[in-house]
């Protein structure tokens, strides 16, 4: 009797496990995971300098290297049509292979054991490593979407805000495991992510259970467990800064923040239970439901028949907003070259500031130690606006009504006081700069694929998430290096012949003083007002969409999938 009853709850406690294991919970805890160490295109200020002196680079060319790591992490149409045909742990694997080569050959590159690249080689080699960002992305966050659509805002949210805080976090385990080479930082970023990406492989897939009510409820669990997480990161770097850490002290860190990190697995456990003992009380209850009648699979068959039309004919005829566009009616839509344009001119000045702090804090004579600090503490500042922005714009949409881009208009006037703080070196105001650009850089990402999702559908999410991402690498070019690298690089150059000097080949380009971006920074200001206007065209097209019930539909296809699985269970009884 004992030995049955033990064998009863060793084979409840391995169903579970499995239950746990295969479910759309244990999937986005994953996801979690995988996003908190791929990051490494956010970390390209902590290593930039390293390529620049080892290589000789001056600024305009590590801008262009900038520019092609922005290419790489934000061309992902590719990623997004293999993920249309192909489940998702196939552009995972692709996205792992991806980000060691790339980031492999860069360490070679910068610890000299190759020959001194060309630059167009750097250029490919960090195209492809940051190109590996557009698979994970895909293929985990895309997934996690499709898998919780009805808070896709939140999810949006937590899970970007992962991806910011990773660059925090990855700089915790560089500390811990070299101490303070910044050369092994770029080995880190090579086999940590992909390691990561490759041991999640098979738990990423898509899930057909059933929306819950309580699933915003868990979300925001989630996002409580973030915040500790943040905080926890943003105390330590600052401690770090002001006190010297020996090895010991740094393994005691990072030690707690992977509990932290792990600390979600708990509400994982907690919900999967919950679902656990609803199923066992539904076997030992009463009697199965009885069967309904099912006439979905006609309509179904309707629809398909009535979307045998030429994607030609059809590119200029787009359906309602919120049903599933065609990927060439998304494109070439209104609505998407308005999102793409003001977000161009959102992300591209931002990212002039992520990708240049380092350079810009010795431009405006600010010291080596400050520098580190608001450059490291960049992370928290984009992890909080992708969260904040998840809280607050799915209130606005869900309680208020109000369109959900009048948040990146609110983004991108706020990004101007950070950009006029730089361009009129006011005294210690990088710091508040840094703030400020990091929120919006960090709030900018999940409203824009939050948008794209709602505006024109889920059926080719996968590939529209990446052509809204097509945005960020056009914008960096255009103001990071055509702007603020070129007038940069003017200055210096100016100071130098001012001194009677003259750039020796391969020599590093440096420029002191507010002048170095001065110009630069008022032409972004100008791009970034300009981009709200933009957006604001944009909340007056949508305003009456998000006045409706915008996911109604996604209630009603639950609604139809309990009413198949009660059709399949009167069918076996």
């Amino acid at each position: 009797m004992a030995v049955s009853a033990a064998s009863s709850v060793g084979l409840n406690l391995k169903a579970f496990s499995l239950q746990v294991l295969n479910g759309r919970w244990f999937m986005v805890f994953s996801s979690f995971l995988i996003m908190s160490v791929y990051g490494a295109s956010y970390m390209f200020s902590l290593y930039s300098r390293e390529i620049k002196s080892v290589l000789g680079y001056d600024q305009s060319t590590l801008n262009l290297l900038s520019f092609f790591k922005d290419l790489g992490s934000n061309i992902g149409i590719l990623s997004g049509l293999i993920n249309e045909v192909s489940p998702p742990w196939v552009i995972l694997a692709i996205g792992g292979a991806l980000n060691f080569f790339g980031y492999f050959m860069i360490w070679l590159a910068v610890t000299r054991k190759i020959a001194k690249p060309q630059v167009w080689s750097m250029c490919l080699y960090i195209f492809i490593g940051a190109n590996s960002h557009c698979s994970i992305n895909t293929g985990a966050l895309v997934t996690s979407v499709k898998n919780f659509p009805g808070v896709r805002g939140i999810v949006l949210g937590i899970l970007n805000g992962y991806l910011g805080l990773s660059a925090a976090i990855i700089t915790q385990f560089y500390y811990t495991f070299y101490g303070n080479d910044t050369k092994s930082l770029i080995l880190l970023m090579a086999w940590l992510p992909s390691a990561t990406a490759f041991v999640f492989l098979p738990v990423i897939r898509h899930h057909k259970g059933l929306q819950q009510p309580n699933d915003s409820k868990v979300f925001y669990k989630f996002l409580y467990m973030t915040l500790v997480l943040a905080g926890f990161l943003m105390i330590v770097i600052i401690v770090q800064k002001c006190f010297k850490f020996t090895q010991s002290e740094y393994y005691v860190t990072t030690t707690i923040m992977l509990i932290l990190l792990i600390l979600p697995l708990a509400a994982v456990i907690i919900e999967e239970h919950r679902i656990w003992k609803t199923k066992q009380e539904e076997i030992n209850g009463g009697d199965p439901p009885k069967p309904l009648k099912i006439t979905t699979e006609k309509s179904n068959q309707e629809n398909s028949s009535a979307e045998q039309v030429s994607c030609c004919t059809s590119m200029f005829n787009p359906p309602n907003r919120g049903e599933d566009y065609t990927i060439l009616q998304a494109i070439f839509s209104i609505d998407m070259l308005l999102l793409l344009l003001s977000t161009i001119c959102g992300l591209g000045g931002n990212l002039a500031v992520v990708n240049n702090l380092s350079q810009i804090g010795i431009a405006l004579g600010y010291p080596s130690h400050s520098i580190l600090t608001f450059a490291s503490l960049l992370a928290i500042w984009i992890y909080l606006g992708t969260v904040a922005q998840g809280v607050v714009s799915e209130f606005l949409v869900t309680k208020l009504k109000l369109p959900r881009p009048l948040m990146i208009t609110t983004i991108l006037l706020l990004s101007c006081v950070g950009h006029l703080l730089i361009a009129f070196n006011v005294p210690n105001g990088l710091y508040a700069a840094s703030i400020i650009i990091g929120i919006c850089f960090g709030a900018n990402w999940p409203l824009l694929f939050s948008i794209i999702s709602e505006l024109f559908g889920l059926k080719y999410y996968s590939t529209l998430y990446n052509v809204g991402s097509v945005a960020s690498p056009i914008g960096s070019y255009l103001l990071g290096v055509r702007v603020a690298g070129h007038l940069y690089d003017r200055e210096a150059i100016k100071q130098m012949a001012a001194l009677g000097l003259k750039r020796k080949p391969g020599e590093e380009l440096n420029c002191n003083g507010g002048e170095c971006y001065r110009l630069a920074f008022f032409i972004i200001t100008a791009a970034s007002m300009f981009g709200a206007l933009v957006s604001l065209i944009l909340v007056f097209r949508t305003r009456n969409f998000y006045r409706s019930d915008i996911y109604r539909k996604f209630r009603e296809d639950d609604r139809a999938a309990e009413t198949s699985i009660a059709v399949a269970n009167g069918s076996l009884a």
